[in-house]
């Protein structure tokens, strides 16, 4: 019997090699969805449900350069190697398996790239996008154990085989979808800034006015004012130094501060995701968070070298480097002492536990403030992050209207 991963009848190699195709299929569609979701989203209230702590993030390469090319999702280029390999599987043939064989070996290539680069670049890994890269291996040691060869000698021999027919076939299919996909890509940027523009504002100024909490921090983002109150836009950002998606927002906050000098008041109001001084956090999510706001928060006066230094050199490192780099973080900006000053920790705790003082917003959840990042914007609470067009937009409208006016015809206030 000649060695074939699909011609030899209904195997268990054969069947595995087609769940390996349809797993490719579910994870890519899975990731296309949360990459429109997260770059696009169509109303305020939208939120990623795979963001479990700072290295397990969706979030982080749905927002990364390489997350599409030319408006194309990466995941669309997963639903065509997925499909090949489930159809491959359903009409066999010498051709299209020595022709999918090939494929497997650039697509694992390619995975392990991409893997690399997550983990290694963005210092995270998308959960989604993982079980791609299973069903990938999979498929490619499958075809490495069980592939047709034709007795072909050497590496080229056996996987540089493909049917020029069939490799024509697939990227005119490839090259059609992805034209369709940029089209649907551009059609939703521009949407972004017209009615789904407007129903996030009008969505905005419909949230309950939940007020600042009872205790600012000392420690500010950007300052415009002496007086936080005394700004036309006034945020308090809850939010942890070591969530990814917190370095986002900063990175919105510093361009939003650059397009409306002298508008803009930010207190960072500490949040780390870390169980042994924050309560609301079962888990410890982030490690070592409450030291490196220990030691933010020791020196006001220093706080926005540290800030802008650890968003400056994102990714943080990890495991016992972490432990390290924080401690030459302490003593860089001379702020070591907050590690082990109590009064350093009481005060960091009792900003923590402002969180509580507002109602919570699921049934889920104890507190309204359970994760970060959440921001309060004049008062309105907007947990996560936004596109920054939408967070411009409110920004905007913010302001024009404490300046008398609007950019909009229609007044949502209710």
């Amino acid at each position: 019997m000649e060695r074939s991963l699909t011609l030899n009848g209904v195997t268990v190699p054969r069947i595995l090699s087609f769940v390996s195709g349809l797993g490719m299929i579910v994870a890519s569609v899975m990731t296309i969805d949360h990459y429109f979701a997260a770059n696009f989203p169509e109303t305020i209230f939208e939120g990623s449900f795979c963001d479990i702590n700072a290295f397990f993030n969706c979030d982080s390469s749905a927002f990364s350069e390489i997350s599409q090319i030319g408006g194309v999702p990466l995941g669309f280029f997963g639903v065509v190697v997925g499909s090949l390999v489930l159809l491959g599987t359903l009409f066999p043939s010498p051709r299209f398996e020595r022709s999918n064989k090939s494929i497997s070996l650039l697509n694992v290539i390619g995975v392990l790239t991409l893997l690399s680069y997550s983990v290694f670049v963005l210092g995270s890994l998308c959960l989604l996008c993982s079980g791609f890269y299973l069903f990938s291996i999979i498929s490619f040691l499958l075809f490495w154990k069980y592939g047709i060869d034709g007795g072909a000698q050497g590496f080229f021999g056996k996987w540089a085989r493909p049917s020029i027919l069939h490799l024509l076939t697939f990227a005119v299919v490839t090259l059609v979808g992805a034209f369709g996909f940029a089209h649907f890509h551009e059609a939703k940027a521009d949407a972004q800034t017209g009615g789904v523009q407007a129903r996030i504002i009008e969505q905005y100024f419909s949230l309950p006015d939940v007020g600042p909490p009872s205790i600012l921090s000392e420690t500010w983002a950007i300052r415009s004012t002496e007086e936080f109150s005394e700004a036309p836009v006034q945020i308090v950002e809850y939010a942890d130094l070591l969530c990814p998606d917190c370095k986002r927002l900063a990175d919105q906050i510093g361009q939003l501060a650059e397009e409306f000098p002298g508008k803009m008041n930010v207190v960072f109001q500490p949040f780390p995701l870390e169980a042994l001084c924050n309560d609301v956090v079962e888990k410890d999510l982030h490690p070592e968070a409450c030291n490196i706001h220990y030691l933010a928060a020791h020196d006001p006066g220093k706080f926005k070298e540290i800030y802008d230094h650890v968003w400056g050199n994102w990714p943080p490192p990890r495991g016992a480097e972490r432990v390290e780099w924080i401690q030459q973080l302490g003593e860089q900006f001379g702020v070591s002492a907050g590690m082990t000053d109590p009064a350093t920790q009481g005060r960091v705790q009792e900003l923590i536990q402002t969180g509580k003082e507002y109602e919570k917003t699921a049934e889920e959840f104890s507190y309204g403030i359970r994760s970060t990042p959440t921001m309060i914007i004049n008062g309105r609470m907007v947990i996560g992050t936004l596109p920054y067009d939408q967070l411009r937009a409110i920004i905007e409208e913010i302001i024009a209207r404490a300046e008398g006016g609007s950019r909009f015809i229609e007044a949502w206030e209710g």
